[in-house]
């Protein structure tokens, strides 16, 4: 067995899935954010590369030719314990999900999957399996000893609700009492989180982070309190919950009122009893958690129409925190703006850039829906388009071809999102890599296949597929 990839500075990522061109798009995000990838098209390979180098994480398809992703999993459990594995596949089902997660994946996602999804996992998970520089999900009590004097995060803006907030957040972190953080989507509730934890007595310890509108539904429980070995058929071994990954430091409940009532009524035991059961095992446990809980719903709504629990609520929100709009705070704006300016041209060894007076311009009279995510996509596009240049123009970030489309024709640096902040599909960064390679190629079928690294046929099938469907797109490539 190689020695534990733990101790390399790099996390080392290894991907196994017959489709070429989901080599290409991980690749690309994955080393983007400090990762090393390396990519097999079938379990056999990948075997290969575990008996040869560290890894920290696999991540595999489940429907493979002669090897399958259960049966990869079943060798990397016996062979490498260490190392974790997530599953992905086209044929999710709940019998896949149970049976991947019992038997030793450490998490799974169904396709069609988002890139900002796939990559929260992976750091999520790094950090629990103490990998922790590209990992800012989630941090593991080691990685934070020695370190926790010094906040690593900041909220960025000057306006006097922000002012507020910062005052509000050094006052709160001192308490015991959970924080319910409501805001729309974009407006930083991670990164209020985060601070919290920071300035808290808890900051040595682990800040874990769970999406909870992305478990599935049925696996709620389970991902929360863990389960016993055979509390469910396909449960093999002891799973640890995210309350237990998460003792003596910050548990974030990221989107909580998408957690269905019936385990509602589970967390309200454990914030008034401070105890939780395993699925499967009679006896409590203790736990010494603090919980943040966040929302993009209105929770009033929520709570009239039965989807959040009243008393919930009123347990969670303790000290209710509110994030305004970015639109409300538009003052703010060049503030951010020059701060994520500085974030890309530094991570692309760009020259430093400023925003033209015509953009600042327009962002002054941009409505936000988006909010601060919107924002930073914008500018991470604009740093990539204006390239050498010190100077990002208007037509670099809010150029017509980028409007109300995904912005993935752009060149390979632009980020996985749309305009207005949504994130793109794996299949839909497939298809605008090919419709890319087709443009820089002259419409060259061969020639974009083999700057893809895949046979002129799979291009073929392709384009037929995205004519069938209608993607608007084929009219700007073909």
């Amino acid at each position: 067995m190689p020695p534990s990839a733990k101790q390399d500075r790099q996390p080392h990522i290894l991907v196994v899935d017959d489709e070429h061109l989901l080599h290409g798009v991980l690749e690309r995000l994955l080393t983007r954010h400090g990762m090393r990838v390396t990519s097999c098209h079938g379990a056999t390979d990948a075997l290969g590369v575990l008996g040869r180098e560290a890894v920290d994480l696999v991540i595999t398809d489940f429907q493979m030719p002669g090897m399958n992703g259960f049966e990869l999993l079943a060798h990397v459990r016996e062979g490498y314990p260490s190392v974790g594995v997530i599953m992905i596949t086209g044929h999710a089902n709940i019998q896949h999900a149970v049976q991947a997660m019992a038997n030793g994946a450490v998490d799974y996602l169904p396709k069609p999957f988002s890139t900002s999804a796939l990559l929260e996992r992976v750091q999520e998970q790094l950090a629990r399996l103490g990998t922790t520089d590209a990992a800012p999900r989630a941090t593991s009590p080691s990685a934070r000893s020695g370190r926790a004097a010094a906040a690593q995060t900041t909220f960025v803006g000057e306006h006097p609700s922000i002012e507020s907030l910062r005052a509000l957040v050094g006052r709160v972190a001192q308490s015991l009492a959970p924080i319910f953080v409501h805001g729309e989507s974009g407006t930083g509730k991670e990164v209020v989180s985060r601070l919290v934890h920071e300035q808290s007595d808890r900051a040595a310890g682990p800040f874990i982070a769970i999406n909870c509108a992305n478990l599935p539904r049925e696996l709620v429980e389970s991902h929360l309190f863990g389960h016993r070995k055979g509390a469910f058929t396909g449960a093999v071994d002891d799973v640890v919950g995210a309350f237990e990954q998460a003792e003596g430091g910050t548990l974030l409940l990221d989107e909580v009122t998408e957690v269905e009532p019936s385990v509602q009524a589970k967390l309200l035991r454990v914030l008034q009893e401070q105890e939780y059961r395993r699925v499967g095992d009679p006896k409590p446990r203790r736990t010494n958690v603090r919980i943040i809980a966040t929302s993009n719903r209105d929770l009033q709504a929520a709570v009239a129409e039965g989807i959040f629990r009243e008393d919930l609520y009123h347990r969670l929100a303790v000290f209710p925190v509110t994030l305004p709009p970015l639109r409300a705070r538009r003052s703010d704006v060049p503030l951010l703006a020059a701060q994520f300016a500085k974030k890309y041209s530094l991570l692309y060894g760009l020259p430093m850039k400023t925003l033209a007076p015509d953009l600042l311009q327009r962002f002054q009279a941009h409505p936000w829906p988006g909010n601060v995510r919107e924002l930073e996509n914008m500018i991470h596009r604009g740093v990539v388009m204006a390239a050498e240049s010190d100077t990002i123009a208007a037509d670099d970030v809010m150029n017509a071809f980028f409007s109300g489309a995904p912005a993935a024709s752009a060149p390979a640096g632009v980020s996985f999102t749309t305009t207005d902040g949504e994130t793109l599909t794996i299949e839909e960064m497939e298809r605008h890599m090919i419709l890319e390679a087709l443009a820089a190629s002259g419409n060259n079928q061969r020639e974009a296949a083999e700057k893809l690294g895949i046979c002129a046929r799979t291009i073929r099938n392709k384009l037929k597929k995205y004519r069938q469907e209608g993607h608007a797109e084929m009219s700007l490539s073909l």
